[in-house]
Formats: C-alpha cells, sequence, structure tokens
C-alpha cells in the first residue's frame, strides 16, 4: 500500500474529535472521514463508518492486515501531528 496523499481537511480542539482526514492511496483510491479521535489513553485513527439499522456503527473501509493498519494509523498521526503544530505556529503569531 502506497500513501501518495494525507490531508487533514479539518482540526478541531474543543472535543475528542480531533480531526477529520482525507487518505489517497496510489493515486487511485481516496478514503474521507478518517477520524483522529483522542482516547483515554492516546490519540488513534477511525475509519469511516455508518450506523446500521441496530444503531451499532460499522467501518465502511477498514485495512486488512495489522501491518497495514498500523503504517496507515502512523501515517495519519504523523500528519495530524505537523498540521496541528503548523496551526498552533500561526494562532501564536496573532
Amino acid at each position: 500500500m502506497e500513501i501518495t496523499n494525507i490531508r487533514i481537511r479539518k482540526l478541531y480542539e474543543e472535543s475528542r474529535l480531533k480531526a477529520l482526514v482525507s487518505v489517497t492511496l496510489g493515486q487511485e483510491l481516496a478514503i474521507h472521514d478518517i477520524k483522529v479521535i483522542q482516547g483515554p489513553q492516546r490519540l488513534f485513527v477511525a475509519m469511516p463508518s455508518r450506523k446500521d439499522e441496530n444503531g451499532v456503527f460499522r467501518d465502511i473501509i477498514h485495512p486488512i492486515s495489522q501491518q497495514t493498519r498500523e503504517q496507515l494509523e502512523e501515517a495519519v498521526l504523523l500528519a495530524y501531528e505537523e498540521e496541528k503544530a503548523a496551526n498552533d505556529l500561526l494562532k501564536s503569531n496573532f
């Protein structure tokens, strides 16, 4: 899996939801609405999901292997941290 682009679409400061992210794989597939969420211990990545008829959220798309999940999560969290740092720097200059 080649991640060719990660775009932080929106940052949130006042909730457990910290960012909405889009990821492009190999210039062929785009995944939107990936979430960066503050969990009890650490930040984690949640894949796009929807609520089923029983009210349970189910991922619409997800990595099959643990290695792919870890690679995707690491790349998304790194992009989030970089975007957040740049955003914080801009705010401190005003």
